[in-house]
């Protein structure tokens, strides 16, 4: 099965990470290695009562990152294996100027 996920940063090329060879990252461990990118990239909430979807988390997370980040090869397929573990879906598409995701 394909496993893959996207990210679009405005006025680019859209970055895709292929993980489907890459072994799964188990749920809790993919939950946790996001809240710590969250918390080293000082991240804010998108929500104004502070409530944070996952989601919202991995939106968040890829906007701050940026394209530099993404440019770290080993980075951003963690960031894929951890958005697939998380959200349960083998295809997702973030669009971080609009601040959303598809599957």
């Amino acid at each position: 099965m394909r496993s893959e996920v996207s990210v679009t940063f405005k006025d680019q090329l859209p970055v895709q990470i292929d993980i489907h060879d890459a072994a799964p990252m188990p749920n809790d461990e993919a939950r946790q290695w996001l809240d710590a990118q969250f918390t080293q990239m000082d991240c804010e909430p998108l929500r104004p009562t502070g409530k944070l979807l996952m989601a919202d988390r991995v939106v968040v997370v890829a906007e701050a990152a940026g394209p530099a980040k993404f440019a770290d090869a080993e980075w951003a397929h963690t960031f894929a294996r951890a958005v697939s573990a998380v959200l349960a879906k083998p295809l997702v598409v973030i669009d971080v100027a609009a601040l959303s995701i598809s599957y």
